[in-house]
């Protein structure tokens, strides 16, 4: 049985993903939820296992999920430390909460894996970074992969990499998003429909992304390739750079990092 203590978007994406592509069956699935809505969502739509505790979900489960904000870990924790924990391996999303913090919490050495899991990852382009604990078993470790490669990719990092992965792959879609705005918005300047501009903008995204994935090239020469000698691109490419871009992303994800490590 595959557990989730909290039931949040994150959570209902892995969920999500383990059904639809045939990894588990909504039988083998438990959760757990505060909210009425939440719990409704759980048995009418999932049509998983709803437990009345977390509990229940720790002693029914052999993967826990902690599908819940880093500010709730520690009260959940204290619900349910005291349980047999022996042989389950827990599985957390949240940033800040090392190995060190969770055997605090628990009293006991846990067998925990951290994972930096992303939005995208709601439509089956997520991009994992996972990191399993010393005392988590391979064949548990290599199951936790497998369930998140059912949402996109993943990838395996060391602990002082997490909050580093957590923002250039988990807070990066917002800057992403961002982007795509503006692209759009530039468009709409030049008297571009809005829809039609969010369509042209999201799929050049999305595009560049899988080139720059699938390609083997790197970003630089995939750029140059696009920008021809005096070309549109070059001029948009210029404005850009006197404007700071890179400076302001790569500001951007060390300062994510920065917030990730004091959670």
């Amino acid at each position: 049985m595959i557990g989730f203590i909290g039931c949040g978007n994150m959570a209902k994406a892995i969920i999500t993903g383990m059904i639809n592509s045939g990894y588990a069956k909504q039988e083998d699935i438990i959760a757990s939820a505060a909210s009425e809505n939440t719990k409704s969502y759980i048995k009418e739509i999932l049509k998983i296992n709803a437990a009345g505790c977390n509990r229940e979900v720790v002693e029914k489960s052999d993967i826990v999920v902690f599908g819940i904000k880093p500010q709730m870990m520690e009260k959940v924790i204290a619900e349910i430390r005291d349980t047999d924990t022996e042989g389950k391996v827990f599985v957390s999303l949240a940033p800040g909460k090392t190995f060190k913090w969770f055997n605090e919490q628990f009293g006991k050495e846990v067998a925990l894996v951290r994972t930096a899991p992303n939005t995208p990852a709601m439509v089956g382009e997520g991009m994992t970074s996972i990191t399993p604990g010393e005392n988590v078993p391979e064949d548990k470790a290599e199951e936790i992969f497998s369930i998140f490669k059912c949402l996109g990719r993943t990838a395996k990092v060391d602990e002082k990499l997490i909050d580093v992965a957590s923002a250039v792959s988990g807070a990066s879609p917002a800057f992403v998003f961002m982007f795509i705005e503006a692209l759009a918005d530039g468009a709409v300047a030049e008297g571009m429909p809005r829809k039609l501009a969010y369509e042209l903008a999201s799929q050049a995204v999305l595009g560049s992304g899988k080139m720059a994935v699938c390609s083997g090239k790197v970003p630089a020469q995939l750029k140059d390739e696009v920008t021809s000698p005096g070309g549109t691109t070059i001029e948009g490419i210029n404005v850009l750079e006197d404007m700071g871009l890179r400076a302001a992303v790569m500001d951007a994800v060390r300062a994510s990092v920065a917030k990730s490590r004091q959670i």
